[in-house]
């Protein structure tokens, strides 16, 4: 049997560009796509044997995309290519990040996490993420994890395990994406050393109006889109707990301003905001009505 032969594209791309290219791209019958959490920060798509690729004039629909190079390889280096790019980090304070071929514990100081880069978002690597990560650090160590917390549009949950490793309960994820429920639980699976049996979160595949979510929550947490953030904050602001705290990310840095308007305009006020590369995280707190 001839050997089957992938491919992977390596891509310039502008981070306004980022999720709906990997949107184009998964349409187009992409099997994964990353970008390196180091400079130069290119972006690999991944196409397997039984799949023709897209044409790459496709990409001229997205400003400032570049293809920089396009690789055929065999079945024999699929593991190898995938896992390039991926290495351990830490993020904030107290975690470790590693991919799962990784068997080298982090530094007995840190939370080691486990993630699975085979995921397009959702293992840590993202600025959004761990600016989201470095947040909850901040809330931990005031004393303001202390639950019921949201998590929404989780992915594979890794804010919500986070916020569970650093001492928050009453932990509910949801995404509206079925395949998200399946990556929450792989992400329990990698982490069974750090929860020892523990469950740390509930969830559920939906959006923001099922009727799993009650609230009043003490804390929201949602690292998606602005664009989305600005359509659920009606919502958002009805289940958040008077006082309660929001953690928004997703947030391009040149959209500061309309973020902080949006989140003012229904009844979330500014406490703070970090930044790393092109993306903001931002604290807020729902006033009382």
């Amino acid at each position: 049997m001839a050997n089957a032969t992938h491919l992977r594209w390596k891509l310039e791309v502008p981070d306004p560009q980022e999720e709906a290219l990997c949107a184009w791209l998964e349409g187009e019958g992409s099997s994964a796509f990353y970008r390196e959490a180091d400079p130069p920060r290119a972006c690999f798509a991944y196409f397997p044997p039984d799949q023709a690729p897209p044409e790459a004039a496709g990409l001229a629909a997205f400003p400032g995309v570049r293809l920089l190079e396009a690789e055929a390889f065999g079945d024999e280096d699929w593991l190898a290519k995938s896992r390039e790019g991926f290495g351990a980090f830490e993020v904030g304070t107290r975690f470790h990040v590693r991919p799962l071929w990784d068997e080298t514990p982090g530094p007995a100081d840190r939370l080691d996490l486990v993630v699975n880069p085979g995921l397009a978002f959702g293992t840590g690597g993202h600025e959004t993420t761990r600016l989201c990560m470095e947040l909850l650090e901040e809330l931990a160590d005031a004393g303001r994890l202390e639950g019921p917390i949201l998590d929404i549009g989780a992915g594979t949950g890794i804010l919500s395990l986070a916020a569970f490793l650093l001492g928050g309960r009453g932990l509910m994820a949801f995404d509206i994406d079925p395949d998200c429920g399946p990556a929450m639980a792989e992400l329990m699976e990698l982490n069974a050393h750090l929860l020892k049996g523990a469950r740390p979160y509930d969830s559920f595949v939906g959006t923001l109006d099922h009727p799993k979510v009650q609230g009043p929550y003490a804390g929201l947490l949602a690292n998606i889109l602005l664009e989305t953030i600005q359509d659920l904050l009606p919502r958002m602001a009805e289940v958040a707990a008077p006082g309660g705290w929001l953690v928004a990310s997703g947030i391009l840095a040149e959209r500061t301003d309309e973020a902080l308007v949006s989140l003012v305009s229904h009844g979330f006020k500014p406490e703070k905001v970090l930044k790393e590369g092109e993306w903001i995280a931002v604290l807020a707190v729902r006033v009382s009505a």
